[in-house]
């Protein structure tokens, strides 16, 4: 009889949210992962290996094997992206900040994986989404990731009340993203859509040295001056 192979595993190897030392923010298990793996599954090739070689200057570049998964990638070809695992080899999957799988394309890969009845390795690492809602002093129990809501400034205006009275009902945060350089416009559309008594946290440059972090009512907000301009930015609502 032949040997039947054991399955490789699937790791989810979170990064750094800037450009922090990842040593500063991660723990040394990352290290040691990305020392023993030699397959890849990215959003951007060349940020992941500028990653690697980061936090391991004496991995060989060259044997790496990285294939790209994005909002262009066909779904019907992420299946394949698990071959390695099927030959025994353990792939790592990176996303391009922060943790794999939360608000990342790195989920459809996990999910087939399960169907494979591969094993999936989530590591400990910084997630933006959950460090701002750490330190929103909003419900922790109960809250919702909402991603990003409608361009169009009339279906985000419906959207942001409907949440709102979702937020009222079930005691429960509402937390959103947004592409860095419409921070500002999406701040203005709270300030203009939600009640005064309303909390509202923001959270911007998580673990950097920018880093500002806070949680007062769409009143309160309504008098400071913030420039959230192209930076990484948490917002955090709760009615």
């Amino acid at each position: 009889m032949g040997n039947i192979t054991t399955l490789g595993k699937v790791y989810l190897i979170p990064t750094t949210l800037g450009d922090n030392e990842p040593l500063e923010v991660l723990p040394i298990s990352i290290k040691r992962t990305i020392e023993n793996i030699d397959y890849y599954i990215v959003e951007n090739e060349k940020t992941a290996r500028r990653f690697i070689k980061k936090i391991s200057s004496g991995k060989s570049q060259p044997s790496l094997h990285i294939e790209l998964i994005n909002k262009f990638t066909d779904p019907l070809t992420i299946p394949s992206l698990l071959n390695p695992c099927l030959e025994g080899k353990n792939i790592g999957i990176i996303s391009e900040a922060g943790c794999p799988g939360i608000a990342d394309p790195g989920a459809e890969v996990v999910k087939i994986a399960h169907q494979k009845k591969i094993q999936v390795v989530p590591l400990v690492g910084p997630s933006s989404i959950f460090l701002a809602l750490m330190a929103s002093g909003l419900n922790g129990q109960s809250f919702a990731f909402n991603g990003y809501l409608p361009i169009d400034t009339n279906e985000r205006k419906i959207a942001i009340k409907k949440m709102e009275r979702t937020s009222k009902d079930l005691n429960q945060s509402q937390i959103f993203i947004e592409t860095p350089y419409r921070n500002e416009k999406l701040l203005a559309e709270f300030l203009k859509t939600l009640s005064n008594h309303t909390l509202l946290t923001i959270a911007t440059d998580i673990t950097l040295t920018s880093e500002q972090i806070a949680t007062n009512t769409i009143g309160e907000w309504k008098k400071i001056r913030i420039d959230l301009n192209k930076r990484p930015t948490i917002f955090i609502f709760q009615a």
